[in-house]
């Protein structure tokens, strides 16, 4: 937070932003070639107009988690929480809790809990590959040293992406290999004794699912402490004074935290409508996994499921750049992906592919469809992802421009 007010007080942009706003619909125009946004906020709902719109919401379902319904919740006399709607007022210290779930909310919430005098517990029904790593970037530090800032930082982020991808390659052309070196790294923070086998082995491979990395060893840290522990089990239901397993062992809880995952959402949650017609975006294709086929002037940042977000919105933020510059330069208005006639019959697949997570898997019937061929992927590779973005023309053929009369004071 105190990064973010820096570069909104550094950037001049506090009188850009408001606050306290939740977009619920953005109808275009082809007529007036514009955006006019619906958002609701503090003073009840207002509208916005804008000849491009370039949505930033993540993919998240902010009004509601997942709900995994777990059985006879309603039996359970202590506190029930959701990680998305965190009480302000709830007291952990010397409390017995249980997280439920074992994926990056769970990794990030057992130690941080524990550091408040929780005793925590983190229920699986199956594990979670889990990686350690300092939380400060050493090699960084000692190049800030000896080499101007913004150099040292490009061979910083070289590294890392570089190493990054190696590590996805060599999790897919070698899984076993991988699996093999990350259980051995789990086996050393956490000994020999403790049942890696059980508690942190999946089913799957490396990266068919995302990994959880845990800065500093925090959570081997708070299991080797005493102050955390794992069960991997079932829930079999809860009772008034925690959760029975099916394998019959019952856990004490004052609180249970249900880390149970997330919906997905397409832009927000935002009903978007062109010329009157509702976007099914189910029925579109993605352009280069950042904008949609028939619908214009709209952009979306997403980044990567299998590295660094940011990477990935960078790249897409760069190119929603050359593309704004290249419609004022030219004095263009409008721009649409558009299919081709021999797009027709390309063999449709999913947005994501090779993602087996459950988050991604119960609701990609309702993201866009990927195509075979270039702009027609989402590809989700950083060197592939640099190209497309950064080197590929904007006039590509698929990529319509067209000129309209901008109405006054749009």
């Amino acid at each position: 937070m105190a990064y973010l007010r820096e570069t909104v007080a550094e950037n001049g942009l506090a009188g850009r932003i408001r606050f306290g706003h939740k977009v619920v619909r953005a109808e275009w125009s082809s007529a007036d070639t514009r955006w006019t946004v619906t958002a609701s906020g503090p003073d009840g709902e207002s509208t916005l107009t804008a000849n491009f719109l370039f949505m930033c919401s993540g993919y998240y379902r902010y009004s509601a988690g997942f709900d995994a319904k777990l059985p006879n919740t309603e039996r359970f006399a202590g506190r029930l929480v959701h990680p998305q709607f965190w009480p302000e007022d709830l007291d952990l210290a010397g409390k017995n809790v249980v997280v439920v779930g074992s994926g990056a909310t769970a990794m990030t919430l057992i130690p941080a809990l524990a550091d408040q005098g929780a005793h925590v517990t983190m229920l699986q029904r199956s594990p979670t590959y889990v990686v350690a790593r300092p939380a400060v970037d050493k090699l960084a530090n000692r190049l800030r040293k000896v080499l101007p800032d913004k150099a040292a930082y490009a061979v910083t982020r070289w590294k890392n992406v570089h190493l990054q991808q190696f590590i996805y390659r060599r999790s897919r052309t070698q899984p076993a290999k991988m699996k093999a070196g990350l259980l051995k790294m789990t086996r050393k923070q956490l000994g020999e004794d403790y049942d890696v086998d059980k508690h942190f082995t999946p089913s799957y491979n490396p990266w068919d699912q995302r990994l959880c990395l845990v800065p500093n060893a925090d959570l081997f840290e708070a299991i080797k402490a005493g102050k955390a522990d794992v069960v991997t089990d079932t829930i079999d239901t809860f009772t008034e004074t925690g959760i029975r397993l099916a394998g019959g062992e019952e856990l004490a809880a004052d609180i249970v935290v249900t880390a149970t995952g997330l919906q997905l959402v397409t832009l927000g949650e935002a009903q978007i409508v062109v010329d009157g017609e509702p976007v099914d975006f189910a029925q579109t294709f993605s352009y280069k996994g950042f904008m949609y086929s028939g619908v214009p002037n709209l952009a979306s940042a997403f980044g990567y499921i299998n590295a660094s977000w940011t990477l990935r919105a960078d790249l897409i933020c760069r190119y929603v750049c050359r593309l704004l510059n290249r419609m004022r330069d030219t004095g263009t208005t409008v721009c649409t992906p558009t299919l081709r006639a021999g797009d027709a019959g390309m063999k449709v697949r999913p947005w994501i592919e090779d993602f087996s997570s459950g988050y991604m898997q119960r609701d990609m019937d309702k993201m866009p469809k990927q195509g075979d061929r270039e702009p027609w992927i989402n590809p989700q590779n950083y060197t592939k992802d640099r190209k497309l973005f950064l080197k590929s023309p904007l006039d590509d053929g698929v990529m319509v421009f067209s000129t309209a009369k901008v109405p006054a004071g749009v």
